[in-house]
C-alpha cells in the first residue's frame, strides 16, 4: 500500500478524536484552502505568505498566548484561518502518530516531540517556561516552598507523569528527595490549574505563564532556579500537511518579533 493511501486511513480514523479537541479562532471560509505555490518567506510575512485553513495542535499551556498569537496572525494574514486543539504533548503526539489532520505541532519538551520527527519538520525552540507552586488566593495554607508540599495535610495535585509537567515535577521533587502524594494526576497543566481554582486542590504544581492567566483566583510561588526545570517549546509543520508552506510561515512567525512579544507578554521566556 503507498504512503498516500496510509496516511489517508490513519487520518479517517482519527478525525473523530482531533475534532472533540478542536477550538476554532475564526470561522472557515466555506472553500478549499487556498495555497501559493510560490513560496513564503522565513519570517512568516504578510506580503508572501500563502492562505490556508490551518490546524495547530499545541500544548494546553499556550492556550491564552496562542489564542493572542492566532488573532494577531490572521489580522496580519488575511485568508488564513487558524484552528487550535489544545491538550497535554502526549495527548497531541498520539493524534499526530494516529494520523489525525492537522498542520502544526507545538509541544512543551523536546522528547515529545522527538518522538514524531519522522512526522515533523525540522522544529524549533519557540519559548521557554518554568515551574511555580500554584495556590489558593491568599496562600491560605502559607506554601512557601517546595517541600512544604511534602505536608500530608495538604491537597497537591500535579499533572501525569506522561505529561511534560508532570515529567518536570517529579524531575524538580526528585532532586530535592522531596516526596509528595497527590490527591491527583490531571493529564494536563490546565487541568491542575483548575483543581487550584476551584478550591479542589490546596497547591499544584504548574508553569509561571499558567499562574499568570489566573493571577485573579491564584497565588503563585516562585521556586528558586536551583531548584527548577526549564521547558523548552518546540514548534514544527506536520509533513503530512496539506498547506505545507502556510504551516511553515506560521511556525516561522512564531520566532519574529510579534510572535516573540505576544508569548513574552503572555510570560514566556526567550527561546
Amino acid at each position: 500500500m503507498s504512503r498516500t493511501l496510509t496516511v489517508t486511513g490513519r487520518r479517517a480514523a482519527a478525525a473523530a478524536l482531533t475534532a472533540a479537541l478542536l477550538v476554532p479562532l475564526a470561522a472557515c471560509g466555506n472553500g478549499d484552502a487556498k495555497r501559493d505555490t510560490g513560496g513564503s518567506p522565513a519570517d512568516g510575512s504578510a506580503s508572501a505568505a500563502p492562505s490556508a485553513n490551518l490546524t495547530v495542535l499545541a500544548a494546553a499551556s499556550l492556550t491564552d498566548a496562542f489564542r493572542t498569537a492566532g488573532a494577531a496572525y490572521e489580522k496580519s494574514h488575511p485568508g488564513t484561518k487558524l484552528t487550535f486543539s489544545f491538550a497535554g504533548s502526549q495527548e497531541l503526539v498520539a493524534q499526530v502518530s494516529q494520523g489525525s489532520p492537522a498542520d502544526v505541532l507545538v509541544t512543551a519538551d523536546t522528547k515529545s516531540m522527538e518522538k514524531v520527527k519522522a512526522d515533523t519538520g525540522t522544529p524549533a525552540v519557540i519559548a521557554r517556561n518554568r515551574l511555580v507552586i500554584a495556590t489558593g488566593e491568599g496562600n491560605p495554607h502559607k506554601v512557601d516552598e517546595l517541600k512544604d508540599l511534602a505536608d500530608t495535610t495538604l491537597k497537591v495535585v500535579l499533572a501525569a507523569p506522561e505529561a511534560p509537567a508532570g515529567k518536570y515535577s517529579k524531575q524538580i521533587l526528585d532532586a530535592q528527595k522531596i516526596t509528595v502524594k497527590p490527591v491527583s494526576q490531571e493529564p494536563n497543566v490546565r487541568a491542575v490549574l483548575s483543581k487550584v481554582e476551584l478550591g479542589e486542590a490546596d497547591a499544584g504544581l504548574v508553569y509561571k505563564t499558567d499562574a499568570e492567566s489566573a493571577k485573579d483566583k491564584v497565588d503563585a510561588v516562585d521556586i528558586p532556579d536551583a531548584q527548577n526545570a526549564v521547558a523548552q517549546y518546540p514548534a514544527a509543520a506536520l509533513k503530512d500537511s496539506e498547506n505545507a508552506e502556510a504551516a511553515a510561515a506560521f511556525v516561522a512567525w512564531l520566532s519574529s518579533p510579534e510572535g516573540q512579544k505576544i508569548l513574552q507578554d503572555a510570560g514566556f521566556q526567550r527561546p
